[in-house]
């Protein structure tokens, strides 16, 4: 049964949201350093765009106050957050606070913020963006990554509205 052109109505945003809400995403820190200023926001939409060159994506807000930073700074780093790092994500989620209050971090290869525990870090040049309605697509190139070795370490998962402990689920 396929549903007539005429049956498909305006998208209700909480419908949207929702809907949304039911795919499981990781949860990273994009962070970068201008003016000897650390910045940086929570992102849960980022992936992987191409083997060759090695390119990632992430979306944000047009109104963001930390992208137009990290655009001039023309790089950045993917923080992907571990399972531990829930505080993190809490915080770095926060508009218009010292974000980096308490949060260790050391320099990249390419100067960027890497918060510590982290589970791995990407550092990334930033290779294009697009305006997507209300959010700005930005893909960067990768210059370098680090694989932490804690084998036991969980990524921090967001489903439904909140954060998920991949450990105490079974693989499929």
């Amino acid at each position: 049964m396929s549903l007539s052109r005429s049956a498909i109505t305006a998208i209700d945003p909480r419908h949207f949201r929702e809907a949304l809400g039911h795919y499981a995403s990781g949860i990273t820190v994009i962070s970068s350093l201008m003016d000897d200023e650390p910045i940086g926001f929570t992102c849960q939409s980022f992936y992987s765009v191409s083997m060759a060159p090695p390119l990632v994506s992430f979306s944000v807000m047009s109104t963001s106050y930390s992208y137009p930073k990290i655009r001039r700074a023309g790089r950045f780093a993917v923080n992907i957050l571990s399972g531990d790092q829930v505080r993190i994500s809490n915080q770095f989620a926060r508009r218009g606070e010292d974000k980096w209050n308490g949060v260790e971090w050391q320099a990249s290869p390419l100067g960027n913020p890497i918060i510590a525990g982290s589970l791995h870090w990407l550092d990334c040049e930033v290779h294009a963006e697009h305006a997507a309605g209300d959010h700005v697509i930005v893909i960067g190139e990768v210059k370098a990554l680090k694989l932490q070795e804690a084998a036991a370490a969980q990524p921090l998962l967001y489903f439904k509205g909140q954060y998920h402990n991949l450990a105490a689920h079974r693989p499929v």
